[in-house]
């Protein structure tokens, strides 16, 4: 496969989560790259790095049902998060893979985001990356997970992310972003309260009509 000419590795910081991605994707005995690739790059971090990697297609306007196709392994995840388990996923999921060239396109995108936040980041209010606290998250974010796989007109992008924002702080031990992330995890469940609420009793409303 013929490489990119742009030089893959260019302004990455060492130990980042953009490093380790750039490392799947310029890695030569790789033609794709697999769920269990990022499991194995990531160690003691891949849970948390898959429920970023899940999440973030959510957060921007996607075609109808994408969020239905990645909220269930979203769902899986952030189980596990709150269990405090390790990573696992069904097999039909953990085989899912991209070429690493779509793997390269997809981190140059969001490369400049990355770069921004990992170094708008650093490791404070400790007591939020507490083991309890992180199983608090994790609860939390199953929620934004269930929200996630409600069939509601635009009710993915916000609950999206703030699991994206929680997941970052946790990476960076960030205690500031998980903050942000629960507010915007708050701000999402009320949101989507907001217009559930009228749909369902439209719908008991027109069901009883019918009934009668």
């Amino acid at each position: 496969m013929t490489q990119p000419k742009e030089d893959r590795n260019q302004g990455v910081a060492a130990g980042t989560l953009l490093e380790a991605l750039f490392t799947l994707a310029n890695d030569p005995g790789r033609e794709r790259i697999f769920i269990t690739d990022v499991l194995a790059a990531m160690g003691h971090r891949a849970l948390i790095v898959l429920i970023l990697l899940f999440a973030l297609p959510n957060a921007v306007p996607v075609p109808p049902g994408t969020s239905a196709v990645l909220g269930l392994p979203l769902l899986f995840l952030t189980v596990e998060l709150m269990l405090g388990l390790e990573p696992w996923l069904p097999a039909a999921i953990a085989g899912w893979s991209l070429s690493r060239e779509e793997l390269f396109t997809l981190m140059k995108r969001l490369r400049p985001w990355l770069r921004w936040m990992e170094g708008s980041m650093q490791p404070r209010l400790s007591g939020l990356v507490h083991p309890l606290s992180v199983r608090l998250i994790g609860a939390l974010s199953v929620l934004l997970a269930i929200i996630l796989l409600l069939p509601i007109p635009f009710g993915n992008m916000l609950p999206a992310a703030a699991i994206c924002i929680l997941a970052l702080g946790l990476l960076r031990r960030d205690g500031a972003w998980i903050l942000a992330g629960i507010v915007a995890a708050l701000a999402s469940i009320v949101l989507v309260w907001e217009v559930s609420v009228p749909l369902i009793n439209a719908g008991v409303d027109l069901l009883l009509r019918v009934l009668h």
